[in-house]
């Protein structure tokens, strides 16, 4: 799964820039206010750069498992318990992901042909669903991973 590491890895990598991005951004703000030049558009770009954090981040954190784990309720489980609530539950996830990479991709094509943008600079926001998209998608493969090869992480942090 040399690929699948190199998209997640790639994907927080993204992640990781729009966090640096929206310290920046920031800090250029709040300087700038000191000084009497706020930097226009902040609140927008914090916005995007946040959304891009949140999804770029979670295919990363779902390959390295580093999602918080009932282990209160799971430990009680026999080892047969432990294994059929893990694959429900990963077929649920699988599910609700393959959803929402669908209707993100969907939704980025309406966006597109509505024209919306940003509240305060009017920037386009189309690409942002697709962004999405392509998260969930890469989730949905993260999360078969997982389910093909149980206790392994496809990465480490």
């Amino acid at each position: 799964m040399p690929v699948l590491r190199g998209v997640v890895s790639a994907l927080g990598v993204v992640a990781g820039a729009a966090v640096v991005a929206m310290i920046v951004v920031t800090c250029i703000d709040v300087v700038g206010r000191r000084f009497g030049h706020p930097l226009k558009g902040t609140y927008d770009l914090v916005e995007i750069l946040g959304a891009v954090t949140i999804a770029g981040g979670l295919p990363y954190t779902t390959a390295c498992k580093g999602h918080v784990a009932i282990e209160f309720f799971f430990q009680r489980l026999s080892r047969l318990g432990k294994i059929a609530v893990d694959t429900v539950w990963r077929t649920i996830t699988i599910s609700l992901f393959s959803f929402l990479t669908w209707r993100f991709f969907h939704y980025g094509f309406e966006i597109k042909a509505s024209g919306q943008g940003t509240s305060t600079m009017g920037w386009p926001i189309f690409w942002l669903p697709w962004w999405f998209s392509l998260c969930c998608g890469v989730m949905v493969l993260v999360i078969l991973y997982h389910l093909t090869h149980p206790g392994k992480a496809l990465m480490k942090p």
